[in-house]
């Protein structure tokens, strides 16, 4: 739970988003206001075809912000914390193909039943004989209680949920707990400028629309390492406009973005030693380059520097594959030897949305919202 914050009720909470997104939201052109925005950064080809595959009717109950489709994850076992409909498990089911699982994870029995509806027929779709989709009904505050083992998933997305939960910690450290060493939890979520008042967190239409239950993007960081993730990486950002006059007098000392973060789950005896990296070009659609997050992106055969942490991430994560590594004393030997350096870029999310172009403010498009576990879902 966030500090100085006493939330609402968490069945009280879960209740009413199951309303609203069960009984109150229809279609993603029911939102009251452009919590839901696209990804500030574009649609990587391989992506966009993929969700074209998802059937209609998914897509059109579908409530996200951003893009929660993270790389490198042929294979994986994965799980879509607050799926909703479940148009990201669709996606991603293509991503991870035969070998791999997506689990989709949701409250809302309305939002399940479209989810399940529409198995059979992408699996006959992708051409799978087995479906490599489940759903489980279940919180994302309690993933060990809806039956997730622990130390099981490759990675753990979350497109514009957890600011729907009562209990933000408990969302994490349940994540932590069921991602295996290594493992990741790739998630877009919408952020404030600073802690909510327990006023307009009581506004149930403002936290249904993802607004009031907002983390204060600090929060999130410190949330996080406290659960014991490595250091949030920041991956992207964008501006988010109300566009509701009566919500907009209310939130009027407020602003908020749609950002996108990495959180990774490394040993703890990890060492974190800056050194050099050269990305080798083999991750699916990325062949020619790979950005990590706002800071660092690697050019295939190009040497790049990289600070401690992200060095110990690449090194314990299912990337360390796709990289050569060399230590800074190897690197030393050889005279006259030269590294691309990160970007500077802002920690802030609100930083990086207005760094990014992204203050000319994002609007909902169809490759964004539809139904998830609430609002955005």
């Amino acid at each position: 739970m966030e500090r100085g914050h006493s939330e609402p009720a968490a069945e009280h909470i879960h209740d009413q988003v199951k309303e609203y997104y069960g009984k109150i939201l229809k279609q993603s052109s029911d939102l009251k206001s452009n919590a839901c925005v696209p990804s500030a950064k574009p649609i990587p080809d391989y992506i966009r075809k993929a969700l074209t595959e998802v059937h209609p009717d998914v897509t059109a109950k579908f409530y996200g912000c951003g893009l929660a489709v993270p790389e490198c994850v042929e294979g994986c076992r994965m799980l879509d914390l607050g799926c909703g409909s479940g148009r990201d498990c669709y996606v991603l089911s293509q991503m991870v193909g035969k070998s791999g699982h997506v689990t989709g994870l949701d409250m809302t029995e309305d939002q399940l039943a479209v989810a399940r509806k529409y198995l059979d027929y992408h699996m006959e779709k992708f051409g799978y004989k087995k479906p490599n989709v489940d759903f489980v009904q279940g919180y994302i505050e309690a993933l060990r209680e809806a039956g997730l083992e622990e130390n099981s998933y490759d990675v753990i997305i979350s497109n514009c949920v957890v600011n729907l939960s009562p209990d933000k910690e408990s969302v994490l450290r349940e994540a932590y707990h069921v991602l295996k060493e290594g493992g990741e939890l790739y998630f877009s979520d919408v952020y404030s400028n600073a802690p909510i008042s327990e006023s307009l967190r009581a506004n149930k239409v403002l936290w249904g629309e993802c607004l009031s239950g907002a983390l204060w993007w600090e929060d999130l960081v410190r949330l996080a390492e406290e659960v014991g993730f490595c250091k949030p990486r920041l991956v992207t950002a964008s501006v988010i406009s109300v566009g509701n006059e009566d919500l907009e007098k209310l939130l009027a000392d407020y602003k908020f973005v749609s950002a996108t973060y990495r959180l990774f789950k490394s040993p703890k005896s990890s060492e974190k030693e800056r050194c050099l990296v050269m990305y080798d070009g083999n991750i699916t659609g990325l062949e020619e380059k790979f950005e990590f997050d706002a800071q660092y992106t690697f050019k295939v055969n190009e040497v790049m520097e990289v600070d401690g942490d992200v060095a110990n991430i690449l090194k314990n994560s299912r990337f360390a594959e796709e990289f050569t590594f060399q230590t800074r004393a190897q690197s030393s030997t050889k005279s006259g030897s030269c590294s691309a350096k990160p970007k500077v870029m802002p920690e802030s999310p609100f930083g990086l949305a207005e760094q990014l172009g992204s203050a000319s403010v994002a609007s909902s498009t169809g490759l964004c919202c539809g139904p998830q576990e609430s609002c955005c879902k």
